[in-house]
Protein backbone atom coordinates (compact mmCIF):
# COMPACT_ATOMS: atom_id res chain seq x y z
CA UNK A 1 0.00 0.00 0.00
CA UNK A 2 0.98 3.33 -0.77
CA UNK A 3 1.82 6.15 1.53
CA UNK A 4 -0.50 8.44 0.52
CA UNK A 5 -3.28 5.56 1.00
CA UNK A 6 -2.65 4.92 4.29
CA UNK A 7 -2.35 8.56 5.38
CA UNK A 8 -5.91 8.60 3.34
CA UNK A 9 -7.51 6.25 5.59
CA UNK A 10 -5.68 8.08 8.73
CA UNK A 11 -7.65 10.97 8.16
CA UNK A 12 -11.18 9.30 7.17
CA UNK A 13 -10.68 7.84 10.37
CA UNK A 14 -10.23 10.95 11.77
CA UNK A 15 -13.35 12.45 10.25
CA UNK A 16 -15.71 9.33 10.78
CA UNK A 17 -15.60 7.67 14.52
CA UNK A 18 -16.04 4.40 15.08
CA UNK A 19 -16.50 3.27 11.88
CA UNK A 20 -12.99 2.24 11.03
CA UNK A 21 -13.97 -1.40 8.85
CA UNK A 22 -17.06 0.22 7.18
CA UNK A 23 -14.26 3.02 5.91
CA UNK A 24 -12.14 0.53 4.75
CA UNK A 25 -14.41 -1.63 2.95
CA UNK A 26 -15.80 1.44 1.51
CA UNK A 27 -12.56 2.67 0.14
CA UNK A 28 -12.30 -1.26 -0.91
CA UNK A 29 -15.92 -1.32 -3.32
CA UNK A 30 -14.06 2.48 -4.62
CA UNK A 31 -10.63 1.20 -5.97
CA UNK A 32 -12.43 -2.36 -6.94
CA UNK A 33 -14.51 -0.26 -9.05
CA UNK A 34 -17.63 -1.93 -7.31
CA UNK A 35 -20.59 0.05 -5.75
CA UNK A 36 -22.02 -0.37 -2.05
CA UNK A 37 -25.15 -0.47 -0.80
CA UNK A 38 -25.61 1.41 2.96
CA UNK A 39 -28.30 -0.04 5.21
CA UNK A 40 -27.90 2.34 8.70
CA UNK A 41 -30.83 4.01 10.66
CA UNK A 42 -31.09 8.46 9.81
CA UNK A 43 -28.62 10.28 11.79
CA UNK A 44 -25.57 7.02 11.88
CA UNK A 45 -23.00 9.10 9.11
CA UNK A 46 -24.01 7.60 6.07
CA UNK A 47 -24.12 10.84 4.05
CA UNK A 48 -20.95 11.82 5.69
CA UNK A 49 -18.94 8.97 4.76
CA UNK A 50 -19.23 9.45 1.19
CA UNK A 51 -19.19 12.95 1.07
CA UNK A 52 -15.85 12.82 3.00
CA UNK A 53 -14.95 9.75 0.58
CA UNK A 54 -15.35 11.99 -2.66
CA UNK A 55 -13.30 14.40 -1.01
CA UNK A 56 -10.33 12.54 0.24
CA UNK A 57 -9.51 11.06 -3.59
CA UNK A 58 -10.75 14.43 -5.21
CA UNK A 59 -13.69 13.34 -7.18
CA UNK A 60 -17.05 15.55 -7.80
CA UNK A 61 -19.77 14.35 -5.52
CA UNK A 62 -23.70 14.60 -5.84
CA UNK A 63 -26.75 13.73 -3.99
CA UNK A 64 -29.77 12.34 -5.41
CA UNK A 65 -32.57 12.10 -2.82
CA UNK A 66 -34.86 8.94 -4.09
CA UNK A 67 -38.49 9.47 -3.82
CA UNK A 68 -41.83 7.87 -5.16
CA UNK A 69 -42.10 10.43 -7.79
CA UNK A 70 -38.37 10.42 -8.97
CA UNK A 71 -37.93 9.92 -12.85
CA UNK A 72 -35.33 8.18 -14.43
CA UNK A 73 -34.46 11.63 -16.58
CA UNK A 74 -33.98 13.12 -13.04
CA UNK A 75 -30.79 10.95 -12.51
CA UNK A 76 -29.86 10.37 -16.35
CA UNK A 77 -30.54 13.84 -17.59
CA UNK A 78 -32.77 14.81 -20.59
CA UNK A 79 -32.97 16.47 -23.83
CA UNK A 80 -34.60 19.48 -24.01
CA UNK A 81 -35.73 21.97 -26.80
CA UNK A 82 -33.38 25.26 -27.08
CA UNK A 83 -35.87 28.00 -28.56
CA UNK A 84 -33.51 30.55 -29.12
CA UNK A 85 -31.25 28.20 -31.37
CA UNK A 86 -34.20 25.92 -32.57
CA UNK A 87 -31.98 22.97 -31.84
CA UNK A 88 -31.98 20.13 -28.94
CA UNK A 89 -29.70 20.40 -26.37
CA UNK A 90 -28.37 17.59 -23.41
CA UNK A 91 -28.43 18.28 -20.13
CA UNK A 92 -26.94 15.36 -17.86
CA UNK A 93 -28.26 14.60 -14.50
CA UNK A 94 -26.84 14.06 -11.16
CA UNK A 95 -25.11 10.79 -12.07
CA UNK A 96 -22.38 12.58 -14.19
CA UNK A 97 -20.10 12.32 -11.41
CA UNK A 98 -17.52 10.68 -9.78
CA UNK A 99 -18.91 9.96 -6.04
CA UNK A 100 -22.62 9.40 -6.40
CA UNK A 101 -24.83 9.46 -3.03
CA UNK A 102 -28.23 7.51 -3.99
CA UNK A 103 -30.36 8.00 -0.52
CA UNK A 104 -32.60 6.13 0.19
CA UNK A 105 -32.94 4.26 -2.67
CA UNK A 106 -35.80 1.97 -1.71
CA UNK A 107 -38.27 5.10 -1.84
CA UNK A 108 -38.27 5.37 -5.63
CA UNK A 109 -40.34 2.87 -7.85
CA UNK A 110 -38.59 0.17 -9.81
CA UNK A 111 -38.24 1.90 -13.17
CA UNK A 112 -36.29 4.18 -11.57
CA UNK A 113 -33.95 2.60 -9.48
CA UNK A 114 -33.52 0.60 -12.42
CA UNK A 115 -32.09 3.51 -14.54
CA UNK A 116 -28.89 3.95 -11.83
CA UNK A 117 -28.49 0.53 -11.78
CA UNK A 118 -28.08 0.32 -15.42
CA UNK A 119 -25.64 3.14 -15.63
CA UNK A 120 -23.56 1.17 -12.66
CA UNK A 121 -23.25 -2.23 -15.06
CA UNK A 122 -22.52 -0.19 -17.79
CA UNK A 123 -20.76 2.89 -16.75
CA UNK A 124 -22.58 4.90 -19.81
CA UNK A 125 -26.54 6.57 -20.20
CA UNK A 126 -28.41 7.08 -22.80
CA UNK A 127 -30.24 10.18 -23.39
CA UNK A 128 -32.81 10.35 -26.19
CA UNK A 129 -30.83 7.95 -27.97
CA UNK A 130 -27.32 9.43 -28.12
CA UNK A 131 -25.05 7.49 -25.74
CA UNK A 132 -22.64 9.05 -23.12
CA UNK A 133 -20.20 7.53 -20.92
CA UNK A 134 -19.91 8.02 -17.51
CA UNK A 135 -16.32 9.48 -15.57
CA UNK A 136 -13.66 6.49 -15.09
CA UNK A 137 -14.18 6.74 -11.41
CA UNK A 138 -17.37 6.05 -11.42
CA UNK A 139 -18.51 5.06 -7.69
CA UNK A 140 -22.15 4.53 -6.26
CA UNK A 141 -23.09 4.61 -2.92
CA UNK A 142 -27.15 3.74 -2.46
CA UNK A 143 -28.34 4.40 0.90
CA UNK A 144 -31.86 2.61 2.57
CA UNK A 145 -33.08 2.74 6.14
CA UNK A 146 -34.03 -0.70 7.61
CA UNK A 147 -36.42 0.17 10.44
CA UNK A 148 -38.75 2.41 8.12
CA UNK A 149 -40.97 0.34 5.11
CA UNK A 150 -44.26 2.15 4.43
CA UNK A 151 -44.24 3.64 1.09
CA UNK A 152 -40.42 1.79 0.03
CA UNK A 153 -39.83 -0.29 -3.19
CA UNK A 154 -37.53 -3.38 -1.47
CA UNK A 155 -34.31 -3.73 -4.54
CA UNK A 156 -35.28 -7.28 -6.34
CA UNK A 157 -32.29 -9.72 -5.45
CA UNK A 158 -31.59 -9.09 -9.00
CA UNK A 159 -30.72 -5.70 -8.35
CA UNK A 160 -28.78 -6.12 -5.07
CA UNK A 161 -26.59 -8.65 -6.86
CA UNK A 162 -25.44 -5.48 -8.93
CA UNK A 163 -23.79 -4.34 -5.76
CA UNK A 164 -20.13 -5.41 -4.54
CA UNK A 165 -21.07 -5.19 -0.97
CA UNK A 166 -23.55 -4.17 1.82
CA UNK A 167 -22.50 -2.38 5.04
CA UNK A 168 -24.58 -1.95 7.87
CA UNK A 169 -23.67 1.32 10.12
CA UNK A 170 -24.40 0.53 13.73
CA UNK A 171 -24.01 2.88 16.39
CA UNK A 172 -21.01 4.19 17.87
CA UNK A 173 -19.99 3.25 21.66
CA UNK A 174 -20.28 5.66 24.17
CA UNK A 175 -16.89 6.98 23.86
CA UNK A 176 -16.94 7.04 19.99
CA UNK A 177 -20.69 9.28 20.63
CA UNK A 178 -18.78 11.48 22.89
CA UNK A 179 -16.21 12.26 20.61
CA UNK A 180 -18.46 12.91 17.68
CA UNK A 181 -20.58 15.45 19.67
CA UNK A 182 -16.64 17.26 20.60
CA UNK A 183 -15.87 17.70 16.97
CA UNK A 184 -19.18 19.04 15.75
CA UNK A 185 -19.62 21.33 18.45
CA UNK A 186 -16.02 22.82 17.20
CA UNK A 187 -16.93 22.66 13.68
CA UNK A 188 -14.11 20.03 13.10
CA UNK A 189 -16.04 17.48 10.91
CA UNK A 190 -17.09 19.66 8.02
CA UNK A 191 -16.32 17.73 4.89
CA UNK A 192 -15.72 21.14 3.33
CA UNK A 193 -11.70 21.81 4.93
CA UNK A 194 -11.12 18.19 3.56
CA UNK A 195 -7.98 18.58 1.35
CA UNK A 196 -7.90 15.62 -1.35
CA UNK A 197 -4.85 13.24 -0.85
CA UNK A 198 -4.16 11.92 -4.54
CA UNK A 199 -5.66 12.78 -7.94
CA UNK A 200 -7.61 10.84 -10.68
CA UNK A 201 -4.66 9.97 -12.11
CA UNK A 202 -3.15 8.16 -8.99
CA UNK A 203 -6.14 7.13 -8.26
CA UNK A 204 -6.74 5.20 -11.55
CA UNK A 205 -3.07 3.83 -11.61
CA UNK A 206 -3.71 2.22 -8.00
CA UNK A 207 -6.67 0.62 -9.31
CA UNK A 208 -4.21 -0.76 -12.37
CA UNK A 209 -1.53 -2.40 -9.05
CA UNK A 210 -4.48 -3.79 -7.39
CA UNK A 211 -5.30 -6.01 -10.49
CA UNK A 212 -1.85 -7.66 -10.32
CA UNK A 213 -2.11 -9.09 -6.96
CA UNK A 214 -2.18 -12.65 -7.04
CA UNK A 215 -4.49 -15.27 -6.33
CA UNK A 216 -3.41 -18.92 -6.48
CA UNK A 217 -5.25 -21.75 -7.71
CA UNK A 218 -6.20 -22.79 -4.01
CA UNK A 219 -7.25 -19.05 -3.11
CA UNK A 220 -9.59 -19.17 -6.06
CA UNK A 221 -10.29 -23.26 -5.13
CA UNK A 222 -11.24 -21.71 -1.78
CA UNK A 223 -13.54 -18.50 -2.99
CA UNK A 224 -15.44 -20.97 -5.28
CA UNK A 225 -16.10 -23.79 -2.49
CA UNK A 226 -17.99 -20.55 -0.05
CA UNK A 227 -20.16 -19.54 -2.72
CA UNK A 228 -21.12 -23.11 -3.69
CA UNK A 229 -22.08 -23.85 -0.06
CA UNK A 230 -24.39 -20.98 -0.10
CA UNK A 231 -26.15 -23.04 -2.58
CA UNK A 232 -26.05 -26.65 -0.72
CA UNK A 233 -27.48 -25.52 2.75
CA UNK A 234 -30.58 -25.67 4.28
CA UNK A 235 -31.11 -22.49 6.23
CA UNK A 236 -30.67 -20.41 2.72
CA UNK A 237 -33.20 -20.27 -0.10
CA UNK A 238 -30.83 -18.83 -2.52
CA UNK A 239 -28.01 -19.02 -2.80
CA UNK A 240 -25.16 -16.66 -4.36
CA UNK A 241 -24.45 -16.27 -7.80
CA UNK A 242 -21.15 -17.04 -9.92
CA UNK A 243 -20.76 -12.88 -9.98
CA UNK A 244 -20.79 -13.15 -6.06
CA UNK A 245 -17.64 -15.10 -6.55
CA UNK A 246 -15.97 -12.81 -8.69
CA UNK A 247 -16.97 -9.82 -6.38
CA UNK A 248 -15.38 -11.93 -3.29
CA UNK A 249 -12.25 -12.00 -5.64
CA UNK A 250 -11.79 -8.28 -7.04
CA UNK A 251 -12.88 -7.31 -3.29
CA UNK A 252 -9.82 -9.48 -1.60
CA UNK A 253 -7.48 -8.24 -4.07
CA UNK A 254 -7.95 -4.70 -2.97
CA UNK A 255 -7.95 -5.64 0.58
CA UNK A 256 -4.48 -7.02 0.21
CA UNK A 257 -3.26 -3.93 -1.66
CA UNK A 258 -4.59 -2.27 1.70
CA UNK A 259 -2.77 -4.80 4.20
CA UNK A 260 0.52 -3.93 1.84
CA UNK A 261 0.91 -7.49 0.02
CA UNK A 262 1.14 -8.60 -3.42
CA UNK A 263 -1.08 -11.61 -2.71
CA UNK A 264 -4.40 -12.65 -1.49
CA UNK A 265 -4.54 -14.59 1.81
CA UNK A 266 -7.86 -16.77 3.12
CA UNK A 267 -8.10 -13.99 6.05
CA UNK A 268 -8.66 -11.14 2.90
CA UNK A 269 -11.33 -13.79 1.83
CA UNK A 270 -12.99 -14.39 4.80
CA UNK A 271 -13.28 -10.39 5.27
CA UNK A 272 -14.63 -9.37 2.32
CA UNK A 273 -16.99 -12.68 1.96
CA UNK A 274 -19.70 -11.40 4.52
CA UNK A 275 -20.08 -7.73 2.80
CA UNK A 276 -20.51 -9.38 -0.38
CA UNK A 277 -22.51 -12.33 0.64
CA UNK A 278 -25.32 -10.46 2.84
CA UNK A 279 -27.07 -9.29 0.05
CA UNK A 280 -27.11 -11.97 -2.31
CA UNK A 281 -28.25 -15.17 -0.13
CA UNK A 282 -31.96 -14.94 1.50
CA UNK A 283 -32.98 -17.00 4.08
CA UNK A 284 -35.23 -20.07 4.18
CA UNK A 285 -38.52 -19.71 5.50
CA UNK A 286 -37.53 -22.39 8.74
CA UNK A 287 -34.52 -20.48 8.57
CA UNK A 288 -36.23 -16.91 9.67
CA UNK A 289 -38.73 -18.09 12.16
CA UNK A 290 -36.05 -19.96 14.11
CA UNK A 291 -34.43 -16.41 14.82
CA UNK A 292 -31.71 -17.41 12.64
CA UNK A 293 -29.62 -13.89 11.36
CA UNK A 294 -27.54 -13.67 7.20
CA UNK A 295 -24.78 -12.45 9.65
CA UNK A 296 -24.02 -15.69 11.36
CA UNK A 297 -25.25 -17.65 8.93
CA UNK A 298 -22.36 -16.35 6.67
CA UNK A 299 -19.83 -16.68 8.95
CA UNK A 300 -21.24 -20.40 10.29
CA UNK A 301 -20.18 -21.10 6.53
CA UNK A 302 -17.46 -19.78 5.72
CA UNK A 303 -16.03 -21.20 8.85
CA UNK A 304 -16.73 -25.03 7.46
CA UNK A 305 -14.66 -24.27 4.42
CA UNK A 306 -11.05 -25.60 5.05
CA UNK A 307 -8.72 -23.23 4.84
CA UNK A 308 -6.08 -23.22 2.49
CA UNK A 309 -2.51 -23.30 3.74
Amino acid sequence: MSETISSLLSKYEERIIGQGKNLRLLLTAALTGGHVLIEGVPGTGKTQMVKTLAKLVSGTFSRIQFTPDLLPSDITGSSIYNMKEHSFQTIKGPIFTNVLLADEINRTPAKTQAALLEAMEEKQVTIQGETYPLPDFFFVAATQNPIEFEGTYPLPEAQQDRFLFKLIIDFPTLEEEIKILHLVVNEQSSPADISAMFSQEELLQTQQQIRSITISDQIADYMIKIVRKTREIENIQNGASTRAAISIAKAAQTWAYLENRDYVTPDDVKVVALPSLRHRIQLSPYAELEGSDIDETIQQLVGSITVPR
